[in-house]
């Protein structure tokens, strides 16, 4: 079971609620995400694009516009160079766009992810020299290709790096300074470069690219447009909901409601989405997964077409194929989470003893299907609550990709490992690497010997934001917590919680058994609805141990009374003209 704990930060939320004209709760729950300041509660609440950071704020703007503007003025032929995932894919798009609006000779590629491998590689570069290219503007990748930006320069080119990743570094000894290792490019645009002084480095390569054309003087109208997949891209690469992501989706969430791209229409109409309600939600667990499905089983060009497709009725079975094969990946990806299980089921067996159980799990799947392997890795992180690397089999060695926890960087503890790989890149909580069969073993042996994670980080932690009694809840209060959306990786929906709830009756349903719903009462008597999504079965085991045949009776009929200690969040339910507070159950004890 998790570990439970609740917010204790301190603030005068009386006279914040009454400075912004909210509940004292809500100022609470802005104070939990460490929203401090009245300049900053101000920007959380009701931030807009003006709040936005100018684009010449970030390091080697200034030499990216020039060199792209002399570009567009020669007609030089330039190229971009995305990546095959949302924020590859969503910023090739906006600067394809966005150089075509000013008048560029600009075309595209995206590596394929079996054939090339993650971005800049020598045959690309060669193909560009080979069809006359002048400039390669990259997005989304570049950090980490020196090698591939000197031969691009070898055969005549300039390039121009946009990314976010982390820059690679070296450490001249343990514990020493590290030592970055920039790209030789004409320019390089990444918040997270050495000596940058941009306020937030938290952006996606999608957002600067949509910088960039900021900067670059795109056409306002245009550059609204654009803010859609920047939108898109910010939540479907995982970025925290902080700061200017936090006012770029929320604008881009509002345009999305009534787009007229008719690549996203079609995407949203074929997945039975209402365009009017699309939130954070449903990009980062329906439509962005279409998106990553192209460049994970076939080619990311796909996905890109869908963007770049001007005309809705051509879209639209682009969009139809994009989740048919959404579709085929989901079941590819539990089957993989099966064979996961089963592998460490077995080493856990094998060990005998839970000291000797890996604190960072390597799993070797030889027939994973290699994009699949982050997802996998992170369905078993979710799983064990362990820093997890999946690897698989691929046309020349094993390849591989890590989901983290808090408390461990990936990214740095590869680093020092990074004489074992052929390829690696990422950040602290993901990363994706390549190495020769032989040296697995060695990975394993290395990353466990240098873990210094204890039980306690492997045991999962729930924050509780407020401990709110269900009688508290009413409409108004519901609507009011719509002020700290979007929700997302940086901004969770608030967390309440609430002792000895009495369980009276229980209703299973949902076609795979999946739905739970309790009727009531708080320790007021006071009638709710509770409703449970996920693991039923897990729950049904969990109150069987504690209250035996109550438990069953419980289901079949009702008339007990059994406490239930739980997490909720709170929905307004309307179903056929009837509104109903229903309290979704999200952790219970």
């Amino acid at each position: 079971m998790a570990n439970w704990f609740v917010a204790a930060k301190k603030a005068d939320f009386d006279a914040i609620a009454k400075k912004f004209d909210i509940s004292p709760v809500l100022a609470r729950l802005i104070r939990n995400r460490d929203v401090c300041g009245e300049e900053e509660i101000r920007k959380y609440l009701y931030g807009s694009i003006q709040d936005l950071y100018a684009p010449e704020l970030l390091k080697g703007m200034d030499q990216a516009v020039s060199v792209i503007k002399s570009a567009i003025e020669a007609k030089r032929k330039i190229r971009v160079i995305g990546d095959y995932d949302i924020d590859g894919v969503c910023a090739t798009y906006i600067l394809v766009r966005s150089f075509q609006s000013l008048g560029a000779d600009v075309d595209m590629a995206i590596p394929h992810r079996i054939k090339d491998g993650y971005g800049l590689n020598d045959h690309l570069i060669e193909q560009a020299a080979a069809e006359k290219v002048e400039l390669i503007v990259t997005c989304d990748n570049g950090i980490a290709a020196a090698d591939q930006i000197e031969l691009a320069h070898r055969l005549g080119m300039q390039v121009i790096v946009t990314d976010h990743h982390e820059v690679p570094f070296t450490e001249e000894n343990p514990g020493g300074e590290r030592v970055y290792s920039m790209p030789p490019a004409e320019a390089v645009v990444d918040p997270k470069q050495p000596g940058e002084t941009y306020p937030f480095s938290g952006i996606c390569g999608a957002v600067v690219a949509w910088k960039l054309a900021w900067a670059l003087g795109v056409d306002r109208e245009l550059l609204n447009t654009l803010l859609e997949p920047a939108a898109f891209a910010t939540i479907g690469d995982v970025m925290e909901l902080k700061d200017e992501n936090r006012i770029i989706v929320k604008e881009g969430l509002k345009r999305m409601s009534h787009t007229s791209h008719p690549g996203l229409r079609a995407l949203i109409e074929v997945n039975k989405l209402d365009m009017r309600k699309i939130e954070a939600y449903h990009i980062g667990f329906v439509l962005g997964p279409c998106v990553n499905a192209s460049g994970r089983l076939e080619s990311a060009a796909l996905s890109l077409k869908l963007w770049l497709e001007e005309d809705y009725k051509k879209a639209v079975p682009m969009a139809a194929e994009l989740k048919n094969l959404n579709d085929s990946r989901k079941e590819m990806t539990e089957a993989g989470v099966r064979q996961a299980v089963k592998l460490l089921e077995r080493k856990e067996r094998d060990s005998f003893s839970s000291d000797k159980r890996d604190k960072v799990l390597i799993l070797y799947l030889p027939d994973c299907h290699e994009s699949l392997a982050g997802i996998i890795a992170g369905r078993i992180r979710e799983k064990y609550h362990r820093p997890t690397i999946v690897l698989t089999d691929a046309e020349e060695g094993v390849k591989g990709s890590g989901r983290s926890i808090e408390g461990y960087d990936m990214f740095a503890h590869l680093s020092a490992c990074k004489d074992l790989f052929e390829k690696f890149g990422g950040h602290k909580m993901a990363a994706g690497l390549s190495l020769v069969k032989e040296n697995v073993a060695k990975l394993r042996q290395r990353l466990n010997e240098n873990c210094s994670l204890t039980e306690d980080d492997f045991t999962p932690k729930v924050h509780i934001d407020i401990a709110l009694p269900l009688s508290y809840v009413s409409e108004g209060f519901i609507q009011e917590l719509e002020l700290l959306a979007p929700f997302g990786t940086g901004n969770p929906k608030p967390v309440f919680a609430q002792k000895n709830v009495l369980l009276r009756s229980g209703r299973i349903f949902g076609k795979n058994r999946n739905v739970v719903k309790f009727d009531a009462l708080d320790q007021e008597n006071i009638a709710h609805t509770l409703v449970y999504f996920g693991d039923v079965e897990g729950m049904e085991k969990f109150l069987l141990e504690k209250y035996g045949a109550d438990a069953g009776r419980l289901f079949s009929g009702g008339g007990v009374s059994l406490p239930l200690t739980i997490t909720y969040y709170p929905n307004l339910n309307e179903y056929r003209g009837r509104r109903e507070i229903e309290f979704v159950v999200t952790n219970y004890c």
